[in-house]
């Protein structure tokens, strides 16, 4: 759950409040029970940021009022891993 949340811009705790007031636990939904007066419809929520051009990873780091940003090859995602496991560590 704190992954999904991490990858939408979205407070890991902000989630588990709505998954529990959905009625979901255990990777079961609960039945739904929907009012006439209510309607469940698709919100499209705005992405931020900009896509990165095929076969490439962006990565933007913030620390205090410095910021870091960097391309790196997708054919090399494991030495880019690798690379930041070692700087956040």
């Amino acid at each position: 759950m704190a992954a999904v949340a991490l990858a939408n811009g979205v407070n890991a705790n902000l989630l588990r409040n709505w998954v529990v007031g959905r009625g979901v636990g255990a990777g079961v939904s609960a039945p739904r029970q929907q009012s006439t007066a209510a309607k469940e419809e698709f919100i499209a929520l705005p992405m931020r940021g900009t896509a990165a051009p095929a076969g490439e990873i962006r990565i933007e780091l913030r620390r205090g009022a410095t910021t870091v940003s960097i391309a790196w090859p997708a054919s090399s995602s494991a030495q880019c891993a690798a690379w930041l496991r070692e700087w956040l560590g």
